[in-house]
């Protein structure tokens, strides 16, 4: 091997040993893959799995296998969805039943990537952490033998003492936050760790996103709950509407409260484009934590839930609950509640059923069940219209089409819906033209029932109901803290980057001090050439030009500023 080409090999080695742990990603190595046994087929699998593009890989496949948990209906949000789309589609329900696709979240698939990239993450963290651990105890590389090699290098000669240079160096890169110590004849310096460590946040913080989420969807818990204005609810199983909750959720997790919903305040535009658009939506409610808490006022509005514990009660609807009285042929009172109706429009046109069970007489002392169906308008716009014109009270109407008979399977224990009514066993009341029996009251009105079988009244009072969701999520504090990392160690990770200088100051041949600066960073930026620019520049005015020897007398002057430029034989 010639000079030259043991010159240039050795520069390489002093450029390699001068970047190297520049970054904490592992060095791939380069087997043959013949040979390879079990141990090394095992291995060349964990090595492959645990690098950083089979985890963005996983990554990118999670985020495409929760796809169709949004757009097919899942059996642990809505059963009766996945039903009817079984009835509606015989032949895909089928395969998607054996794809999992009607419980993705709980599927085989979605779960080997989920553990896959939770073992990735892991085990190309924890090297990777150690190593970068192990770079700050450590130090700086010393400088390369040649430094004109390196990217950024410029260099002057002073009649400063090498020592003083480097002293004054070492104190000025210390000064702009550099990690330096004194390496032989040169002072060496790295900063930008705050890069790799983002690098590492950002990982660490998506396994905790991943753990949150976990947790999340196993111990989580949603309910609903309609309450009319007046209605208490305190946090137990019985008191839902309907409830759901993860695989290993326990009734004991329930937080402990209970409030009462006070008042329910409703206003709306009156004039103008946005006419009936909302202005206030909100339920207020006293509120307790515990068997014996202290009973405390709240406001809950749209997106400004209820936050107890883990908790949260967020006010999710919103409709009216008139207040009905019904008397029995003998005059005698039967019924009187407030009945929820749901809305059917934005203007709460409502409809329901009004069910009168037990203790009900016709006009012959026979007993009978009465079913009511009601259909509510908030502001009445007159004649046959059926539909409200404004979802506030400002002319109230109840439209009542009442039926008597058998209710239908509620004496033999079937349960059916409080919103709809089963005539399959019922009759119509008929008026005097033998027309069927409709009446619309307004507040405080009553409408007779023929042949002396009652009244049905429609208080003066109207109340209001509100539907409140209360969700348990036990890990959404750290999912939160974890995207809020994740986003933070990310920037760190694309905008700070991670550079090395080396300032080296002997004595020449001729007794003058010869300064040489260099910089390197991991990746190709201006940075480098700025920064250390402005640091040769800061070092320059403690250790000045000397004169050139060969100059005449009127050159006896310093040098001008060092300019920094890329280096003869640095890659481009």
């Amino acid at each position: 091997m010639s000079k030259t080409e043991t010159d240039k090999s050795q520069d390489q080695e002093d450029l390699g040993a001068a970047g190297s742990q520049l970054s904490t990603a592992p060095q791939e190595e380069i087997s043959g893959l013949p040979g390879l046994g079990v141990i090394g087929w095992v291995r060349w699998f964990w090595r492959q799995l645990t690098s950083m593009r089979v985890a963005l890989l996983l990554l990118l496949l999670l985020s495409l296998g929760a796809i169709p948990g949004s757009l097919i209906p899942q059996t642990g949000a809505d059963a009766s969805k996945v039903d009817a789309f079984r009835q509606a589609h015989k032949t895909l329900a089928p395969v998607y039943d054996k794809l999992g696709l009607f419980h993705v979240y709980s599927s085989v698939w979605f779960s080997a990537i989920y553990i896959l990239l939770f073992v990735s993450l892991i085990g190309c963290i924890v090297p990777r952490t150690w190593q970068f651990v192990g770079q700050l105890r450590g130090r700086p590389p010393g400088a390369p033998k040649r430094l004109t090699r390196l990217p950024a290098y410029t260099t002057w000669r002073t009649t400063a003492e090498p020592e003083q240079v480097r002293e004054a160096a070492l104190a000025l890169l210390k000064k702009r936050r550099f990690r330096a110590h004194i390496a032989g004849d040169a002072v060496a310096a790295e900063k930008g760790y705050v890069r790799e460590l983002g690098n590492l946040v950002f990982h660490i913080a998506l396994i905790v996103l991943l753990v949150a989420f976990a947790s999340g969807q196993m111990f989580k818990s949603d309910g609903t709950k309609l309450m009319v204005e007046g209605d208490g609810f305190s946090n137990a199983l019985p008191m839902y509407d309907d409830f759901k909750s993860g695989s290993m959720f326990s009734t004991d997790d329930l937080v402990p409260f209970s409030f009462d919903l006070k008042d329910f305040e409703g206003t709306y535009e009156l004039t103008g484009p946005n006419r009936g658009t909302p202005r206030t939506f909100q339920a207020k409610i006293s509120y307790s934590e515990g068997a014996y808490g202290k009973e405390k006022p709240a406001t809950i509005k749209v997106n400004q839930p209820l936050e107890i514990g883990d908790s949260k009660v967020y006010l999710v609807s919103h409709g009216y609950a008139p207040v009905i009285t019904v008397r029995d042929g003998k005059g005698k009172k039967v019924y009187q509640d407030a009945v929820p109706l749901l809305p059917l429009d934005g203007n709460v046109t409502s409809q329901g059923v009004i069910k009168v069970f037990d203790g009900y007489r016709n006009g012959k002392g026979q007993k009978e069940q009465l079913g009511v169906r009601a259909f509510f308008l908030p502001t009445y716009g007159g004649g046959a219209s059926v539909l409200s014109q404004f979802p506030a009270l400002l002319n109230p109407v109840l439209n009542l089409e009442p039926y008597h008979g058998d209710l239908g399977g509620v004496n033999a224990g079937f349960a059916q819906s409080v919103y709809q009514l089963d005539k399959t066993h019922m009759k119509m009341f008929k008026d005097a033209k033998g027309q069927q029996l409709r009446g619309n009251l307004k507040p405080g009105q009553t409408l007779k029932l023929p042949n002396g079988a009652g009244s049905i009244t429609l208080e003066k009072d109207i109340k209001e109901w509100a539907g409140f969701e209360i969700v348990q999520e036990p890990g959404s504090g750290w999912a939160l803290g974890g995207a809020l990392a994740a986003i933070f160690g990310l920037a760190a990770s694309l905008f700070i980057q991670r550079r090395r200088v080396w300032v080296r100051a002997v004595r020449g041949a001729d007794g003058v001090t010869v300064v040489e600066m260099a910089g390197l960073g991991r990746s190709e930026s201006a940075k480098v050439p700025e920064e250390l620019g402005d640091l040769a520049g800061t070092l320059y005015d403690q250790a000045p030009g000397a004169p050139d020897p060969h100059g005449s007398s009127a050159s006896n002057e310093a040098t001008p500023d060092p300019q920094v430029v890329p280096a003869e034989g640095a890659e481009k």
